[in-house]
C-alpha cells in the first residue's frame, strides 16, 4: 500500500506547479494559489503515509521524480513547452531512476 500512497503523492505533486501556472493569470490568481496549496498539502500527506514503510531517501526521490516528469509532460501537452530530445532523454533517465529505486527496495 505504501507504493500506492507514493504514486498518489507523486501525481498530486504535479498539481501545485499547475496551480502556480494558473496563478499567472490575474483572473485566476487566487484560485491557482489555493489549488497549489491544496495539492502541496495532499501530496505531502501521501508522502508521509508512504514514508512509514519506504525509506525516506527512496520515497523522496521517487516522489520528486514523478512530480518532475509529470510536470514536464503537462507542460509539453498543455502549455506548448519544448519537447526536445535532450529534455525527453533526461526525463527518461529520471524514470529509469525511479524504476531502479523501486526494484532496489523490493
Amino acid at each position: 500500500m505504501a507504493w500506492i500512497y507514493l504514486l498518489i503523492a507523486g501525481l498530486l505533486e504535479i498539481g501545485w506547479p499547475l496551480g502556480l501556472k494558473m496563478a499567472e493569470s490575474p483572473e485566476r490568481r487566487i484560485r491557482g494559489i489555493v489549488m497549489a496549496g491544496l495539492f502541496m498539502t495532499a501530496s505531502g500527506a501521501f508522502l508521509w503515509l508512504a514514508q512509514r514503510q519506504i525509506p525516506m531517501g527512496t520515497a523522496y526521490a521517487v516522489w520528486t521524480g514523478i512530480g518532475t516528469v509529470g510536470t514536464l509532460v503537462v507542460g509539453i501537452l498543455f502549455f506548448a513547452e519544448p519537447s526536445t530530445l535532450m529534455r525527453l532523454g533526461s526525463a527518461s533517465l529520471i524514470v529509469f531512476g525511479i524504476i531502479g529505486l523501486k526494484l532496489a527496495h523490493g
